[in-house]
């Protein structure tokens, strides 16, 4: 069918050349061609917030975790990029949510209340860690070998048995001191004195016989406390230990031996991170800290008992402060995934989340964990971006 107006056809071809290249282009993530690579991309301004060994920065370079996680995709694609420091990571999350940055990255916990932030994504996790508490390792002090001994149990059970003592005391002189003056005398104070060390000499077994009652009642009140006596040596001798074997046991340079210890303790935290939640959480008494340093400075200067932060940072800060008497709890408060902040929308969620998970099945990011943790790689310059 002849066409209703003149056109040559290398005119025509121009023209469907175009509308099938913008078809093509159109169904693509904005930015990335059919291999997924960027195509004349602008560079992408990555923020980095976090410490050590997620975010090492040592003077105009960045070293640590996230930023090789960061730098081993960037470099698969092909991104030109540069990062931008900042001073928090709620300053780093909020930046991307008003499109002052395009990524931010570092050891950024992926929870329920960040997922609520209009304007921003999480990929998936990288990395799962845990929240740890660091303590004092140092030696205990005189006062706290012999604290457990004026501790509640000790000086209750005190207590009970002088109370015990005296009103056995009492009963023995009020059934002697008329008939047995002699041993019990009519003195309230040395006769109540002489029962009470009649009625100690029978819960001891050491009789010595040189106080004994006479009278019928007397030694009925005898034999009930000589079996009161038994069952009563016998629980308090077990509660005494049980008390003393915890406490002596929490002589390692800190009482914060488990998680329910933390009620009420004096706790570090630093400002802005998720340490904040899990401090107020556990009812410990909180000082936050402007950066993790200044958290562990509160603890060698014995202001506080323990800081709470991420495990890896914690581990991080010991491996290279061997001199420093502090140690990592037992325990682990919670966990949390780390991962990469983008603003909804972004075309790089998916090859980040692809990239992400093939890195971990094939180990890559097990090998820079290994490295940032266990092995403590000297920080030579790396380059900043592709």
């Amino acid at each position: 069918m002849p066409l209703p107006f003149s056109c040559s056809r290398p005119l025509l071809r121009l023209v469907f050349g175009l509308v099938g290249l913008s078809v093509t282009w159109g169904g693509l993530p904005f930015g990335f061609s059919a291999g997924g690579s960027r195509a004349a991309a602008r560079t992408l301004r990555v923020g980095v917030s976090g410490s050590a060994p997620f975010v090492i920065s040592q003077g105009p370079s960045t070293q640590g975790i996230s930023v090789d996680v960061w730098r081993d995709f960037a470099s698969a694609e092909g991104l030109p990029y540069e990062l931008l420091p900042q001073i928090s990571t709620a300053a780093s999350i909020e930046n991307v949510a008003t499109g002052d940055l395009d990524v931010a990255i570092g050891p950024i916990s992926i929870t329920p209340d960040r997922l609520m932030i209009e304007g921003v994504e999480f990929t998936q996790p990288y990395f799962i860690s845990h929240v740890g508490l660091l303590v004092s390792d140092s030696s205990p002090g005189l006062w706290r070998r012999i604290r457990p001994f004026f501790g509640w149990a000790a000086l209750s059970s005190a207590g009970v048995l002088l109370i015990c003592l005296f009103t056995v005391g009492n009963l023995i002189w009020l059934a002697e001191h008329r008939t047995n003056p002699d041993h019990f005398p009519r003195h309230y104070l040395r006769g109540v004195g002489n029962g009470m060390w009649f009625a100690l000499v029978t819960l001891t077994t050491v009789g010595y016989g040189d106080r004994a009652p006479v009278t019928g009642v007397g030694r009925w009140i005898s034999g009930v406390w000589m079996v009161v006596s038994l069952i009563a040596v016998s629980s308090i001798t077990a509660g005494l230990a049980s008390a003393f074997t915890i406490s002596l046991a929490r002589l390692g340079g800190t009482r914060l031996s488990e998680p329910s210890d933390l009620s009420g303790a004096p706790v570090a935290v630093v400002r802005g991170t998720t340490s904040v939640k899990w401090g107020t959480q556990y009812g410990a008494q909180l000082t936050q800290a402007d950066s993790l340093e200044e958290a562990i400075s509160l603890l060698r200067a014995n202001r506080v008992e323990g800081v709470i932060f991420d495990r890896p940072a914690l581990k991080y800060h010991l491996l290279r402060n061997q001199e420093q008497r502090l140690k990592l709890a037992p325990f682990s408060l919670a966990t949390e995934p780390y991962g990469i902040v983008i603003p909804s929308g972004s075309s790089l969620e998916r090859p980040l989340d692809v990239a992400l998970v093939r890195m971990q099945r094939l180990g890559r990011t097990r090998e820079i964990v290994d490295r940032w943790i266990e092995g403590l790689p000297d920080l030579g310059p790396p380059a900043e971006g592709a």
